[in-house]
């Protein structure tokens, strides 16, 4: 599969659909991306999923060997919150991390938190928002059903005692 939109420029955020997520990585320019990864990670728990990681790797490949066959969009959706540092910059900061391992924390630290403070110097991650807003939607429409199943049940056991 392909890209969604046009070639990718360096210092571009590259998103890339997975079954249950989106990864993230940082183009480089002349095919590259830097993104972390659990390969090659030191300490990984439960199974080598980069969701049970407790470090990651960053890594330098090309873009085509991360992306497999999924499908991947140039996608800089926080340009219009932050201001990206000069392209430059973005390189700079991102190639100085090669090699390194980092903790990885789906919720606090993860991939996309990892690209958007390359680019803008803000660590930020729209999915895990998201997930969260979406948890807390389900949390409350448990309790209103609980206190709906509740409410229904004092109503019938009033209504048979009388």
């Amino acid at each position: 599969m392909g890209q969604d939109n046009c070639k990718p420029q360096p210092g571009d955020l590259i998103e890339i659909d997975r079954p249950g997520y989106q990864h993230w990585a940082l183009y480089v320019g002349d095919g590259y991306v830097i993104h972390v990864t659990d390969e090659g990670a030191s300490s990984i728990s439960l199974s080598s999923s980069s969701i049970h990681a407790k470090r990651a790797k960053v890594k330098k490949q090309l873009l085509k060997v991360v992306v497999e066959n999924h499908n991947w969009r140039v996608n800089n959706k926080y340009d219009c919150s932050f201001t990206p540092f000069p392209v430059k910059e973005i390189i700079r900061r991102a190639e100085q991390r090669i090699g390194m391992e980092v903790q990885y924390n789906v919720l606090t630290n993860n991939c996309e938190h990892f690209v958007t403070e390359l680019r803008y110097g803000v660590r930020v991650s729209e999915q895990v928002e998201k997930a969260a807003a979406g948890g807390a939607a389900a949390a409350v429409g448990g309790i209103i059903l609980a206190g709906a199943a509740l409410i229904g049940k004092a109503l019938s056991e009033g209504a048979s005692r009388r």
